[in-house]
């Protein structure tokens, strides 16, 4: 079944979601300038408002996620320097080598728990000022997780590492792109996450429904030096202000109603904790992303995914065994109430039609 068949129950990402007749209405009707010359008057209304919402000095719109957080690398660090990021951070597994391609950056990879650092994971990390090592710079974090499994950093453990950070001469970046999940989920405001940091990048084009956008935000002369790595990049823009139109829809009416995501996040974690075969600690399912494991007697994770899709619902394989379910917006409790049965039904009929199939989608041999 094609992923675009309307009964398609499409969990494989909230960047799944399309625009709602408001936001397309908003859209439409954006006042227009030209971007590259910081004529559009609603980008500049979009980055105004995310300065005023995070408490920051100055923001610059960008295409994507992996573009702003790119930016954000550049803003901080120069060729032959690194970054610390865990070993599940997007910046270092799925932005294609950006940070060694774009700037000249080596990513040095931590462990921590739940795709997050604490202070025991970067202490000593740092390398010493000689000539044969590369300088570290920036403290690179994600919040909420993606491939860690989509929980949100506590305040405080965010602060201690930041601070650190900060003690010892770097400086400091979030991966952002579902910030606003860890502001619900986690009962803190999304100033209170800025505070730490030196710059953010956030999504629009995941929990809160946007077709496309993301924004760099941080001190005036990180964002100077981003907004010219934003040309450099390919990613200034004319009349984007169709696009930051629906992101302005979005921060004022999709951020509240992310609790609803996570709920039927939750409600689906507890049903597949029922599964003979399915493996799920419903207890860690703390926003809108449900990781779960096929049992190896039964098949593998991408097995698993492709009878799925026949059976009309989409769901990732994020490792050899582990797969990944994502709740957004265009999701409802009646669609989430069908998925549990179909994962039963697939184990039930089998996957030896799939034996073919790798084992993981990021890993080979």
């Amino acid at each position: 079944m094609a992923p675009l068949d309307p009964a398609f129950i499409d969990l494989r990402s909230d960047t799944k979601t399309k625009p709602t007749p408001d936001m397309l209405q908003a859209m439409m009707t954006a006042e227009l300038g030209d971007d590259m010359n910081a004529e559009d008057p609603t980008v500049n209304r979009l980055e105004a408002m995310i300065c005023e919402m995070l408490g920051m000095e100055a923001a610059v719109f960008a295409c994507s996620g992996t573009q702003s957080n790119q930016m954000g690398v550049r803003a901080h660090c120069l060729p032959g320097d690194e970054l610390l990021i865990h070993e599940l951070g997007h910046i270092a597994m799925f932005e294609g080598g950006g940070p060694a391609i774009l700037s000249g950056v080596s990513c040095r990879t931590l462990s921590g728990e739940k795709g997050m650092l604490a202070l025991e994971n970067v202490r000593g990390k740092i390398r010493a000022d000689d000539q044969h090592l590369c300088r570290t710079r920036l403290l690179c974090v994600e919040n909420t997780t993606n491939a860690g499994g989509g929980h949100y950093y506590p305040l405080d453990q965010l602060t201690e590492i930041c601070d650190w950070a900060h003690e010892n001469g770097l400086k400091t970046h979030m991966d952002g792109a579902r910030v606003f999940n860890a502001t619900v989920a986690g009962g803190y405001s999304i100033a209170e996450v800025c505070k730490p940091l030196d710059t953010i990048s956030i999504c629009f084009s995941k929990g809160l429904g946007c077709p496309m956008g993301s924004i760099l935000a941080g001190p005036k002369e990180e964002i100077a030096k981003a907004r010219r790595s934003r040309k450099v990049f390919g990613g200034a823009l004319r009349q984007a202000g169709i696009v930051a139109a629906a992101c302005i829809y979005a921060l004022e009416n999709n951020i509240e109603r992310l609790q609803e995501d996570h709920d039927n996040a939750r409600f689906l974690a507890e049903q597949l904790a029922g599964i003979d075969g399915i493996s799920i600690n419903p207890a860690e399912t703390e926003t809108n992303l449900v990781f779960f494991d096929i049992a190896p007697e039964h098949g593998n994770a991408m097995q698993l995914s492709a009878a799925l899709k026949e059976l009309g619902v989409g769901i990732g394989a994020m490792g050899e065994t582990r797969l990944r379910a994502c709740t957004h917006l265009d999701i409802t409790r009646e669609q989430i109430e069908q998925v549990a049965p179909t994962v039963q039904k697939a184990l039930q009929q089998g996957l030896e039609k799939y034996a073919g199939i790798a084992t993981g989608p990021y890993a080979r041999g």
